[in-house]
């Protein structure tokens, strides 16, 4: 019995390692967005979308960050947003933390590492979403999302539709 201990330890410190999120995986992240969020669902009830992290096709807790660059009323907004996770592996909850007035871009990004994230830009006029976008970019044969700037952000908010749908 004695020798199995270290091959006993060794394999659960191996399965340990390979379930843990901020080690860094072949590929980059993906993430989504889903909105409405389930007000049936009590670990999502009240948010005002769901982020979705996935490493390929497997739901997986890497981090969350978020900014919501907006104008109210012709003044320039900046809010750092904050998640909440939700009983699902890979699922956070994010609240509406800038308001229902203005026209908003949200910069959402799943980080695997420094350089290694996906990015979601949600686009809100009055409280609307009307607008999620991955920006992506081809690599070989692979299309991998691609790093987001600041001035992207701007052109979404300075080049917005000047008629956003109909609300019903």
């Amino acid at each position: 019995m004695r020798a199995l201990t270290p091959v006993l330890s060794t394999l659960a410190a191996l399965s340990l390692l390979a379930a843990a999120p901020d080690v860094a995986q072949a590929g980059p992240p993906w993430i989504s967005i889903e909105l409405p969020a389930n007000p049936y669902d009590a670990s999502t009830r009240g948010a005002y979308l769901l982020v979705h992290a996935f490493h390929h096709g497997t739901p997986i807790g890497f981090p969350v960050s978020g900014r919501a660059e907006g104008i109210v009323n012709g003044e320039r907004k900046s809010v750092t947003l904050k998640f909440e996770r939700t009983e699902r592996p890979g699922v956070y909850a994010m609240k509406n933390q800038w308001g229902d007035v203005g026209e908003w871009t949200l910069m959402i990004t799943v980080s695997q590492g420094k350089d290694d994230g996906a990015t979601a830009l949600v686009q809100i006029s009055e409280g609307q979403v009307f607008s999620v976008a991955v920006p992506t970019e081809k690599r070989g044969e692979w299309t991998v999302p691609r790093a987001v700037t600041l001035a992207d952000v701007e052109a979404t908010l300075r080049d917005r539709p000047t008629r956003v749908a109909v609300r019903r």
